[in-house]
């Protein structure tokens, strides 16, 4: 098999390829993660996932690049779906939290794979129903997991699970960044067997 890579620096995606016990490289794709004007969370997901494949793709053109995106997306009754993206602070994670208090949220999860010049690329999307949250809930569980590098501010692995009223999901590793049973089927369509 040739040379696989990930074209992430997330610690949270490189942990989930390493369930499938493949030998792999990390490679930190440089390129603008802005949304565009107009794009949907499942849209923005997906090229961003092919961006980043495409930008190593051209470092390593002979190798199976792997490239991953994850875009959380609120739907709020009466108002247009708001993207959620990493908080990078205390004070941004409280106030998404607190949006999320009660609601529904589209976690989706772009995943392309590039080889020999092919692309393929699909997206897998999680909904992901709040309980309702208080302002000490939220507090508490910020004070703990202190999840500012992750979109929609929790870790679903870890105490995360706890913000949670249901999760409706065709694949677990899907809310954490990476679906693998996607990526098993891309890889397959490769004649990569796993």
């Amino acid at each position: 098999m040739n040379k696989l890579i990930l074209a992430s620096s997330s610690a949270y995606r490189k942990a989930l390829l390493e369930r499938l016990q493949l030998p792999f490289e990390c490679c930190s794709p440089a390129i603008d993660e802005s949304p565009l004007k107009a794009e949907t969370g499942h849209q923005q997901a997906q090229r961003l996932a092919l961006q980043k494949a495409r930008a190593v793709a051209e470092k390593y053109p002979e190798a199976i690049i792997i490239g991953s995106d994850q875009v959380a997306e609120l739907k709020v009754s009466d108002k247009p779906c708001a993207i959620l993206g990493k908080p990078g602070n205390h004070v941004q994670a409280v106030k998404q939290l607190a949006a999320q208090s009660g609601q529904s949220v589209s976690f989706h999860s772009g995943l392309a794979v590039i080889y020999g010049g092919v692309e393929k690329s699909v997206v897998d999307s999680t909904e992901v129903e709040f309980r309702e949250l208080t302002e000490e809930q939220i507090e508490h569980y910020l004070s703990i997991e202190k999840p500012y590098d992750c979109a929609g501010s929790f870790k679903a692995e870890s105490l995360g699970i706890s913000l949670f009223k249901a999760v409706n999901s065709n694949d677990p590793s899907s809310l954490i960044g990476l679906p693998l049973i996607a990526l098993c089927k891309l890889l397959r369509e490769f004649d990569i067997e796993i």
